[in-house]
C-alpha cells in the first residue's frame, strides 16, 4: 500500500512538472509577444507574478473552458503574427532599397558610413556662425527668390524654361572644359568642348541639345573646387556664405578661380550682364523647387542642407577620381520635374 501511494505521488509530481514546463513556452511564443494588444482589462504589473504562480499551481488541474479560450485566443493571434512578420519583412526591404538608392546617388563610401552625419559634423566646426548665415539666406529665399521662382514657372512655358536652362548649361561648358584639362582628363575635356561647339552652332546658342539627343555625347560637369580636390585637397571645413549658400573653404577658393573662366564675366555691357545673371539665378532656383517640401518636412533644415550638400560634393569628387561622371546633373533624376507623358499610339486590331 505504501509503495502504491509513493508511485501515485511521483506520477502526480511528474505530470505537474511537465505541464508547468510547457506553460511558459506557450506564454512567451513570438506570436503572443509580438501581437498581443493591450486591453482595458489588463492586470497591473504587480499582479503578474501572482497570476503566473496561480497558472502554474492550476496546471495539474483537469482541462476547463479557460484552457479552450486560451487556445482560441492563440489561434486568433496567429494570423495577426503573420501580418506583423510580413510588415517587418516589407520594412526591411524598404530600408534595403533606400540604402541602395543612397549608394547610387552619393556613392558606396557614403552608404557605408563615410558620408554619415557624424563624419559630416566634424567638417562643421563653425556651426553657430553658419546657422546664423543660413537663417539670413533662408529669409532672403522665402522673401525674394522663392516667389520669383514660382512666378517664373507660372509665367514661362515649360519648353521655354527648358531652352533657357540649356543655354546656361551650355555657357558652363567652357568652365568645365578648363577644369577637366586641369584635372588631367583630356578625353572628357575634348568631349565637353565638342558638346559646346555642337550645341552653340546647331543648337542655336545652346537652346537645343543635339549633342546629347543626336550624337549621344556625355555631359561632364567640373569646377575649380573639384579640381583642387582632385589634386589633394580632399576634405575642407563647411562654410555657408551670405547670398551664395553652402560651400566649403576649398570650394570658396575654387569659386574665385571659376570667375575668371565664366563666360558671363566677359559681357561688357553691365546691365546686360546683370540681367543675364539675375535670369540665371531665378532659373536655378526654379530648378530647386522640387526640394522645398523635403526641406520644410525636415526636423532640422540646416542639417539637411549641410549633409545633403556635403554628401553630393563627395559623390562628385569621387566620380572625378574614377572618371565615371557621365551625365552628372545638378539634381538626381528622381527629383527633377516629370515631363508630360506622350499619349499611347493606338494599335490596329486584327
Amino acid at each position: 500500500m505504501t509503495r502504491l501511494l509513493i508511485s501515485a505521488t511521483l506520477g502526480i509530481l511528474l505530470i505537474t512538472t511537465g505541464c508547468a514546463s510547457q506553460l511558459p513556452l506557450a506564454r512567451t511564443s513570438p506570436a503572443a509577444t509580438d501581437v498581443a494588444p493591450p486591453t482595458s482589462d489588463a492586470a497591473p504589473a504587480g499582479m503578474a507574478a501572482p497570476a503566473a504562480n496561480a497558472a502554474i499551481g492550476n496546471a495539474a488541474a483537469p482541462p476547463t473552458g479557460a484552457t479552450a479560450d486560451a487556445a482560441a485566443a492563440m489561434a486568433d493571434a496567429t494570423p495577426n503574427a503573420a501580418h506583423a512578420i510580413a510588415a517587418r519583412v516589407a520594412s526591411s526591404a524598404e530600408a534595403t532599397s533606400a540604402d541602395d538608392d543612397f549608394a547610387a546617388i552619393y556613392g558606396t563610401r557614403a552608404a557605408n558610413g563615410a558620408g554619415s552625419s557624424d563624419s559630416l559634423d566634424q567638417l562643421d566646426p563653425w556651426e553657430p556662425m553658419n546657422r546664423r548665415v543660413h537663417a539670413f539666406n533662408t529669409a532672403i529665399d522665402h522673401g525674394i527668390m522663392h516667389p520669383l521662382a514660382v512666378a517664373y514657372t507660372k509665367i514661362t512655358p515649360a519648353p521655354l524654361r527648358k531652352g533657357i536652362s540649356n543655354v546656361f548649361d551650355n555657357l558652363a561648358a567652357p568652365l568645365a572644359f578648363g577644369n577637366l584639362l586641369l584635372q588631367g582628363r583630356p578625353r572628357a575635356s575634348v568631349e565637353t568642348l565638342g558638346r559646346f561647339l555642337v550645341n552653340t552652332v546647331i543648337g542655336i546658342g545652346g537652346i537645343f541639345d543635339p549633342a546629347t539627343k543626336a550624337l549621344k555625347m556625355h555631359r561632364h560637369s567640373a569646377d575649380f573646387g573639384r579640381t583642387l580636390a582632385r589634386w589633394g585637397w580632399h576634405e575642407s571645413r563647411y562654410l555657408e556664405l551670405p547670398l551664395l549658400g553652402p560651400r566649403t573653404v576649398r570650394d570658396a577658393v575654387g569659386a574665385a578661380g571659376d570667375i575668371t573662366m565664366a563666360p558671363l564675366t566677359y559681357v561688357e555691357h553691365d546691365s546686360s550682364r546683370l540681367s543675364l545673371e539675375a535670369l540665371w539665378l531665378v532659373d536655378t532656383r526654379a530648378g530647386l523647387l522640387p526640394l522645398d517640401e523635403l526641406r520644410e518636412a525636415a526636423p532640422d533644415e540646416y542639417v539637411l542642407t549641410r549633409d545633403a550638400w556635403l554628401a553630393r560634393r563627395r559623390y562628385l569628387i569621387n566620380s572625378d577620381r574614377s572618371q565615371n561622371d557621365e551625365g552628372n546633373e545638378s539634381l538626381p533624376a528622381y527629383l527633377l520635374e516629370d515631363e508630360p507623358a506622350s499619349s499611347p499610339v493606338p494599335t490596329a486590331s486584327h
